[in-house]
């Protein structure tokens, strides 16, 4: 089992853990992130576009000129898709782009994506965390302990109102709790702090 060090909110090394093999410490699937980040974001894509068919454009009842006699094309209505002002042939229409995954296969997912942030050092797991009060300038003074100035993600067992709120106006910095676990963030993330209270419930969870 790989053991890694716990901190304070100070950067100040507390004690040790040992962390779960089977979900720390999972061999990479890039193939399986890529197709777990790819459903995520399909899922957040509105979808709404829309074009209009010559059926749905305004005006075009009347035909334009009798069919003989005019020395021009045929034509019956202003709204064919070659006229200016027509409908849209084969444009896009409102949509779902999303699509699911195996339940086994996010799962996975998630430990291969944790597994790579205990491979690359960028793990930090504490002892504690939570503010006083929700304050942004206390989540800065926290990140500057650790030199964690570009994208964190900060993960609390259950939700921490105050790390939230703290953490949410400080731009490339997110704090979730593991019901919100998700490979995106994970992958997003240049330092991933995790408390010893998500570990336990990621452990009971996807051991």
């Amino acid at each position: 089992m790989p053991k890694v060090a716990v901190f304070d909110m100070a950067n100040t090394q507390v004690s040790e853990i040992e962390l779960n093999d089977s979900i720390f410490g999972v061999e990479m699937n890039a193939g399986l992130l890529h197709q777990a980040v790819v459903m995520q974001l399909a899922s957040q894509r509105l979808g709404t576009h829309a074009t209009k068919t010559r059926g749905m454009v305004r005006g075009g009842g009347r035909k334009p000129w009798k069919q003989k006699g005019t020395g021009r094309a045929r034509s019956g209505s202003t709204r064919s898709p070659i006229w200016v002002g027509g409908g849209t042939v084969f444009g896009p229409t409102p949509r779902s782009y999303s699509f699911s995954m195996p339940r086994k296969q996010r799962r996975l997912a998630i430990k291969v994506a944790l597994s790579d942030k205990v491979a690359a050092g960028q793990f930090v797991v504490l002892d504690s965390m939570n503010f006083e009060a929700p304050k942004t300038k206390d989540a800065v003074k926290f990140l500057n302990a650790f030199n964690a100035e570009k994208k964190s993600l900060i993960i609390t067992a259950d939700y921490a109102e105050n790390v939230e709120k703290s953490s949410r106006n400080i731009p490339g910095v997110k704090a979730i709790n593991t019901t919100g676990l998700n490979v995106f963030d994970i992958l997003n993330a240049d330092k991933l702090f995790i408390t010893k209270d998500a570990i336990a419930r990621i452990e009971e969870v996807y051991a």
